[in-house]
């Protein structure tokens, strides 16, 4: 699918967004973020980057834990998912969170920042909507600073061969039935969910190609029976 189709398909939704996250996931989507932010091992003082960022889901968790000499960045190439992070950052919930945030539009495949600029370059469920996946992790790491961390949240397939068919019936039938159900969404944006992870490579595969970016130490933690999983690497301190 082009970088504009997946544009326009995820502007229609975008109001929807959020509940059908927790609702579509059994409300674990808020535990894979928590425990994203712990595997990155973030700072207080730490510059965070989240791209794909959506409604900025991921990149609030990270400004929980980020005080004022430090920030968080939420970049996404779409509008309307913007709009919606940065009509969070105006509720009174989150003070730490409203000093340190800021929503910028910007395509992670041309990353408008400099060289080692960024602590923590992360991404929640977002890669694999990326045209060009190694070109994508190549810019996360290049704004990556030396030593610093590129962090990836994604769907994955189950290696448990009794919950893994379980899990694709709920996956490819239920969730696409209830997803396009309340989102509305004429563009079978729930049906394009589960046939883009379905492509996506597991867990080693993606491992293997983002120690093809220059990432060292690569690591990865199955959640849920293994449903997602979380890719830590590390920037080398000398090129």
């Amino acid at each position: 699918m082009s970088d504009k189709k997946i544009q326009n398909l995820f502007s229609t939704v975008a109001r929807h967004y959020d509940f059908l996250n927790s609702l579509l996931s059994l409300r674990r989507d808020r535990s894979w973020r928590r425990e994203t932010v712990k595997a990155s091992e973030v700072v207080p003082t730490s510059k965070v980057l989240d791209v794909c960022t959506g409604t900025g889901e991921l990149a609030l968790a990270y400004a929980d834990k980020i005080s004022a000499q430090g920030f968080v960045i939420a970049s996404d190439f779409c509008f309307e998912m913007l709009v919606i992070g940065d009509q969070k950052l105006q509720q009174p919930v989150g003070a730490v969170s409203n000093r340190t945030t800021n929503f910028l539009a910007a395509d992670t495949l041309i990353l408008p920042f400099l060289d080692n600029t960024f602590d923590v370059v992360s991404v929640g469920f977002g890669i694999r909507n990326v045209s060009d996946l190694e070109m994508g992790i190549r810019e996360m790491t290049r704004v990556a600073a030396p030593g610093g961390r590129v962090v990836i949240l994604e769907f994955t397939q189950p290696v448990n061969p009794l919950f893994r068919g379980l899990y694709y019936f709920y996956f490819t039938k239920i969730l696409p039935f209830i997803g396009n159900r309340i989102s509305g969404s004429e563009d079978d944006a729930y049906g394009y969910l589960p046939r883009s992870v379905m492509k996506f490579p597991d867990c080693n595969a993606l491992k293997g190609v983002m120690e093809q970016c220059g990432l060292m130490d690569v690591r990865f933690y199955r959640k849920t029976f293994g449903i997602v999983a979380i890719h830590v690497g590390k920037k080398p301190i000398t090129a």
